[in-house]
C-alpha cells in the first residue's frame, strides 16, 4: 500500500465522515471545525489516556487509518503483530506515536476514527463525552500555564524548601522487626514500587472490615476492567489535567482513596520527593504537606501562616509573597481518616458563618476551618489542594469541590512479584518466597496490598533463609501467617524483657479495646493506662513516631497496621488466667454489625489450631486449654446455628463468616461434623471474593452429601470460579446464574462438564458467555457421558452464529430435557437451525424456553415441523416474539395433530389480535394434552370472548389459561370471570 504526503487536507475525508456518521454529532463537528494547531494541542493534551483508550480498539482504529492511506502496509503490519502477541499497550503507544509523527492529516483521521469506534471502547468515549462537555471552546481550559517566573528574593528560599523536603523523603524507613537491624533505612528510588491507580472511586462507603471490602473487589477488577473502562492515571496527572472533572480556573483540589497500609502515605512521600528534586510539577513553586495525625496534636485556634510556619519555620517573614500566587502553591493532607475533628462539607452554614468560613491566611480559626477553606477555594484561590483518605471516610469529601477522584489500587499482576524482588536482596529466595504466596491463593489475592507483602516477607522469608525451617511448615492461612510473624518479633526481642507473656498481656488489653473501639493510634496515656513502658521491645513491635504539640514533641504509637492491632487483641483471649466468659465476648463481638470485630473472630478461631498456637507458645506460655477448649466449641455452635439460617443475605454472611472461621482452625474433625452432612447451600446475592471461593470450596471439600450450590448473583466471575472447582464437581444442582462469567470462563465450565458426572441442573443465565462461550461448551455438552439433564443460557448475549453448536447439542445430548434460550437473539435463522435438530429422534428435549428472542412469522413452518415430529416436547415458550397472526395460524396447524404431547405453549406478547382467535380455538379443539395457554399482553378485545369460551368447552385439558394486559372492556373481563367460575377445575387470569 502507498504512502501519501502527510501535507494538505484529504478533501473526501470530512465528506466520507458526513456519510458514514451521524450528522448531528457533536464531536464530529467539533473535529472538522479544528484547525490544524487545535488538533494537535487536543491530541497532546489526552496523549496519555488515548494510549490507553484505544488498546481494546487498537485494531479499528489501525484498520481505519490504513484504508486511509495514513499508514502502509508495513506499519499495518507492524501494530498488528502486537496486538496478536498480547502488547496491546506497545500496539497503541506506537499507533499514535506514528500518528504525532506523520501530521496534520493523520491526526484528524485518527480523531475521526475515534468518533466512528467510540460506542465499543468505553474509555474513547468517556473521552470523546468529556471534550463535548467542555463546551465550544475547550482550548482555553487546555492551556495550561507553567506558572509565573519566581521573584529572585525567593528563589533562596525555595531552595532551601527543595533541600529540606528532598533530605526528609529520600529514604524510605522499614520496620524489619530484627534485633540486630530494628529499621531497615533504603533509598527511596530504589525501594518505591509502582502502585496501579486509577482515576475514578469505585464506591464511597463501606461498613464491612476494608480488607474484606476491598479484597471482594480488587481481582475481579484487575484484568477487564483495568483493560476495559479503569483509567489509570499517575500521580504527575493529578491536576490541571484532561483527568480533572470540574473545570474551574479557582483552583483543583485531588482525592487519593486506598485501603490501610496500600501506599497512600509512601505515594505522597514519592510526590514531595519528585517534586523536589525537579521531576514533577514546575508549575507548584511551592509544596507543603501535613498529616492529619500531626495537626491532631492543635488543639487551639490557628491561621495558616503559623501552620506553616511550625513545620517550615525557615519561610520567616516571605509568606506574604506566597499569597499574591496561590496558583504557585499545592497543599497536601494525607489521612484524613485520622483527622479528630470532623470537616463537614454539606454544611451551608460554612459559607456563612465567619468563624468557619476561613478566606484570608492571617485569619485565625480551626484546623478544620483552614483545611476545608483550602479544598473549596475560599482560601487562597486558585492553590491546589490534594487529600488522601480510606474509603471510609471518604463520605465526607462527596460534597466538596473535588476535580479529581483517584483510588490506588495497589499491587496489579506482575507488580507483586517486584515488590518480593525488590524487599529481599537475595533474588533466590525472593523467587522461592513469591512461588509459595503464588500456589496460595489466599495469601496471593492479599498480596495486592503492600503491607501484606511487608508481613508476607516478615513472616515467610526465614522459612527460606534460616536451615532450621521446615518449608512444610510455611504459613498456609492467614493465622498462621500472622502468628510467624509475631513469633519473629518474639524471637528477636523477647530476650529484652523478663516476662514477654506479661507484657502481652497488657498490650493485647489495650489492642482489644482499640479495636472495640476503632482506635489505631494511641499515646503515652494509654501506654499509662495499661502498665506499659516504651521498652526496646515495644518501639521495637510499635511504630514510634515524633509527632508536634505546641512545639514540643510528643510520641504517639500505632500498630504496623489494623490487622496486627486485631491479630494481638485475639492472642490475649488465650493468655488470660481467668478468660470468664469467653463464649459471651464472642457472642458480642460477632453481634457487632459494622463488621469491627470479624477479622479479630478469625484469628481468634485460628488461634484455637495447634499449628498456629505452637510458635508463640515457644515464647508466651502454654495457650489456656479451656479458652481454646471452649472457642471450638462457639466455632461448632455459629456454624450449626447458620447452617439452617440462609433465608436473608445477612444469614449467608454469617455462614460464609462461620466457614472461615472453620478454615482458620484447620480443624477437619470439626469441619467433617458441622458441615459433613449438608445437602444444600445457598449464597445467593451475597458477592464472594476469590478467598471467599477458595474458603467455600476447602470446607465442603470433606461434605460427601452437598447436592444444591445457590450461587447466584455472587459476582464470582472466572477466578471465583476455578477456586470452586473441588466443590463445584460434587453438585446435582449448581445456580451460577448472574455471576458476571465470559467467554473466557468456558474451559473451566467445559472441565466441570466433564469431570461432574452427577450434575443434574446447571443454571448459567444471566451471564455473558456469547456465542464463542457456547461454542467451547458445546464440545464437553455433546459427550455422551454427560448426564446434564436441565441447562441454562438464558440473557447470554446469543445469536444465530451458535446456533448450530445448540442444534449439536440438541440432536446428540439425550439427556438433555430442559434448555432455556430466552433473550437472547436467535432470531428466524437461529431457530431455523434448531428446528433441524429438535425433529431428529434422538433428541428428548421437553421443555424449550425461546422467549424475547427476535422470532418472527418467517419460521412458524419449521416450529410446525417440531411439534409435528418431536414426541417429547412438552413446553414451548414463545413470549416476546413478533410471530403476529400469521405466525400462530400456521403454528395452529400442528396443535390440531391429536398426537401433539404439548403441554404449555407460552405465547404471551406476540402481536395477537382477534383475527387469530377462530384458528387457535378450531386448532385446540382436538387437542387433548394442551394445560397451560398463555395469551397475555396481546391485543384481544371482547370480540374474542365467545370464541374462547369455545376454546374452553372444547379443550377439556386447559387447566390455566393467562389473559392479563389485552384490551377487554370492564364488561368484558366480568364475561370471563363468570366463564372461570363456570368452568370447574380451571384457572384464568385476566
Amino acid at each position: 500500500m502507498a504512502e501519501v504526503s502527510n501535507e494538505g487536507e484529504d478533501p473526501t475525508s470530512s465528506r466520507r465522515l458526513r456519510m458514514d456518521m451521524d450528522p448531528s454529532s457533536a464531536n464530529i463537528d467539533f473535529i472538522m471545525k479544528c484547525d490544524d494547531y487545535q488538533l494537535f494541542q487536543l491530541t497532546k493534551f489526552y496523549r496519555d489516556r488515548l494510549e490507553q483508550a484505544i488498546e481494546e480498539g487498537v485494531d479499528g482504529v489501525n484498520s481505519l487509518l490504513t484504508y486511509e492511506w495514513i499508514f502502509s502496509g508495513q506499519e499495518h503490519r507492524k501494530i498488528t503483530e502486537l496486538v496478536e502477541k498480547g502488547n496491546r499497550t506497545d500496539s497503541s503507544k506506537l499507533l499514535i506515536n506514528l500518528v504525532m509523527e506523520k501530521g496534520t492529516k493523520a491526526r484528524r483521521v485518527m480523531w475521526e476514527s475515534f468518533v466512528k469506534i467510540r460506542h465499543g471502547v468505553p474509555k474513547l468515549d468517556k473521552i470523546l463525552q468529556e471534550i463535548q462537555e467542555l463546551g465550544s471552546d475547550p482550548f482555553d481550559y487546555m492551556n495550561i500555564r507553567r506558572g509565573s517566573e519566581l521573584p529572585s528574593h525567593l528563589k533562596d528560599v525555595q531552595q532551601k524548601h527543595k533541600e529540606t523536603l528532598r533530605e526528609q523523603t529520600e529514604t524510605l524507613r522499614v520496620n524489619t522487626i530484627l534485633i540486630k537491624e530494628k529499621v531497615r533505612i533504603s533509598q527511596l528510588v530504589d525501594r518505591y514500587a509502582e502502585l496501579t491507580v486509577i482515576s475514578t472511586v469505585r464506591d464511597r462507603t463501606l461498613v464491612e472490615h476494608e480488607l474484606l471490602a476491598r479484597g471482594r473487589h480488587h481481582e475481579e477488577w484487575r484484568e477487564k476492567q483495568l483493560r476495559r473502562e479503569l483509567e489509570k492515571i499517575r500521580t504527575d496527572q493529578l491536576f490541571q489535567s484532561s483527568f480533572s472533572q470540574r473545570k474551574s480556573k479557582s483552583g483543583s483540589s485531588a482525592a487519593v482513596s486506598g485501603v490501610p497500609g496500600i501506599g497512600k502515605t509512601t505515594m505522597v512521600q514519592k510526590i514531595v520527593y519528585d517534586w523536589a528534586t525537579g521531576k514533577i510539577y514546575p508549575k507548584f513553586q511551592f509544596v507543603f504537606s501535613f498529616k492529619f495525625r500531626d495537626l491532631n496534636n492543635i488543639n487551639c485556634r490557628i491561621n495558616l501562616r503559623n501552620l506553616i510556619l511550625d513545620q517550615y519555620p525557615y519561610f520567616g517573614d516571605v509568606l506574604g509573597e506566597l499569597w499574591k500566587n496561590p496558583e504557585g502553591l499545592l497543599f497536601i493532607f494525607d489521612s484524613l481518616d485520622e483527622f479528630n475533628d470532623k470537616i463537614d462539607f454539606a454544611d451551608n452554614r460554612r459559607n456563612t458563618e465567619p468563624q468557619s468560613l476561613c478566606t484570608d491566611p492571617e485569619c485565625w480559626c480551626e484546623v478544620s476551618d483552614i483545611v476545608y477553606s483550602l479544598i473549596q477555594h475560599k482560601l487562597l484561590p486558585g492553590c491546589s489542594v490534594l487529600v488522601t483518605s480510606r474509603p471510609t471516610a471518604l463520605h465526607l469529601l462527596e460534597k466538596a469541590e473535588i476535580s479529581v477522584w483517584a483510588e490506588i489500587l495497589g499491587f496489579v499482576g506482575d507488580e507483586r512479584k517486584e515488590y518480593f524482588n525488590k524487599f529481599f536482596d537475595d533474588q533466590t529466595v525472593a523467587e522461592a518466597v513469591f512461588k509459595h504466596v503464588e500456589e496460595n491463593e489466599i495469601l496471593y489475592t492479599m498480596c495486592y496490598n503492600p503491607s501484606y507483602c511487608w508481613i508476607l516477607g516478615l513472616s515467610v522469608g526465614p522459612f527460606f533463609t534460616q536451615r532450621d525451617r521446615k518449608q512444610q511448615q510455611v504459613p498456609k492461612t492467614i493465622t498462621q501467617l500472622y502468628s510467624y510473624y509475631i513469633y519473629n518479633i518474639l524471637k528477636n526481642h523477647g530476650r529484652e524483657i523478663e516476662s514477654p507473656r506479661d507484657v502481652f498481656l497488657k498490650l493485647g488489653e489495650m489492642a482489644f479495646t482499640g479495636v472495640s473501639e476503632k482506635k489505631i493510634v494511641f499515646r503515652n496515656g494509654d501506654l499509662i493506662k495499661y502498665n506499659l513502658q516504651p521498652s526496646q521491645f515495644l518501639s521495637g513491635f510499635l511504630m514510634e513516631l515524633l509527632e508536634r504539640d505546641d512545639s514540643v514533641q510528643s510520641v504517639v504509637y500505632t500498630f504496623p497496621h489494623l490487622t496486627i492491632q486485631e491479630f494481638v487483641a485475639a492472642i490475649v483471649q488465650f493468655l488470660t488466667a481467668d478468660p470468664g466468659d469467653i463464649g459471651k465476648l464472642l457472642n458480642e463481638a460477632h453481634s457487632e454489625e459494622d463488621g469491627r470485630f470479624e477479622i479479630f473472630l478469625r484469628f481468634v478461631a485460628g488461634l484455637s489450631s495447634p499449628q498456629s498456637a505452637r510458635p508463640l507458645e515457644e515464647f508466651l506460655g502454654p495457650f489456656l486449654h479451656q479458652t481454646t477448649c471452649r472457642v471450638i466449641d462457639w466455632v461448632k455452635e455459629k456454624v450449626e446455628e447458620q447452617i439452617g439460617n440462609t433465608a436473608t443475605v445477612t444469614g449467608k454472611r454469617n455462614l460464609l463468616n462461620t466457614f472461615h472461621y472453620l478454615f482458620e482452625s484447620q480443624n477437619k474433625a470439626l469441619a467433617q461434623n458441622t458441615v459433613g452432612s449438608v445437602e444444600t447451600l445457598s449464597f445467593s446475592d451475597l458477592k464472594l471474593t476469590p478467598i471467599d471461593c477458595v474458603v467455600l470450596s476447602l470446607i465442603t471439600v470433606s461434605c460427601d452429601t452437598i447436592k444444591e450450590l445457590d450461587l447466584e448473583n455472587c459476582c464470582i466471575q472466572c477466578e471465583g470460579l476455578q477456586r470452586l472447582g473441588p466443590i463445584l464437581h460434587k453438585c446435582q444442582v449448581l445456580r451460577l446464574n448472574s455471576n458476571t462469567l465470559t467467554d473466557s470462563c468456558t474451559q473451566d465450565l467445559a472441565l466441570l462438564l466433564s469431570a461432574n458426572r452427577l450434575l443434574k441442573d446447571l443454571d448459567l443465565g444471566n451471564n455473558k458467555l456469547g456465542d464463542s462461550g457456547v461454542t467451547a461448551l458445546s464440545v464437553a455438552l455433546r459427550d455422551l457421558a454427560c448426564k446434564l439433564q436441565k441447562l441454562e443460557l438464558y440473557e447470554n448475549i446469543l445469536t444465530d452464529s451458535c446456533a448450530q453448536d445448540l442444534a449439536s447439542i440438541l440432536s446428540t445430548n439425550q439427556s438433555l430435557m430442559e434448555l432455556n434460550l430466552g433473550n437472547n437473539k436467535l432470531g428466524d435463522s437461529g431457530v431455523k437451525l434448531l428446528s433441524v435438530a429438535l425433529r431428529t429422534p434422538d433428541c428428548k428435549i421437553q421443555k424449550l424456553l425461546l422467549y424475547k428472542n427476535h422470532v418472527s412469522h418467517s419460521c412458524a413452518e419449521d416450529l410446525v415441523s417440531v411439534l409435528s415430529t418431536n414426541r417429547s416436547l412438552t413446553v414451548l415458550n414463545l413470549n416476546n416474539n413478533k410471530l403476529g397472526d400469521s405466525g400462530v395460524k400456521i403454528l395452529s396447524e400442528a396443535l390440531r395433530n391429536p398426537d401433539s404431547k404439548m403441554q404449555k405453549l407460552g405465547l404471551d406478547n406476540v402481536g395477537l389480535t382477534d383475527l387469530c382467535a377462530p384458528e387457535l380455538t378450531s386448532a385446540l379443539r382436538t387437542n387433548h394434552s394442551l394445560k397451560i395457554l398463555e395469551l397475555g399482553s396481546n391485543h384481544f378485545t371482547d370480540q374474542t370472548i365467545p370464541v374462547l369460551g369455545s376454546l374452553i368447552w372444547m379443550c377439556k385439558s386447559l387447566e390455566w389459561i393467562g389473559l392479563w394486559g389485552n384490551q377487554f372492556s370492564s364488561n368484558g373481563k366480568r364475561q370471563l370471570e363468570a366463564l372461570r367460575e363456570s368452568t370447574p377445575g380451571l384457572t384464568m387470569s385476566v
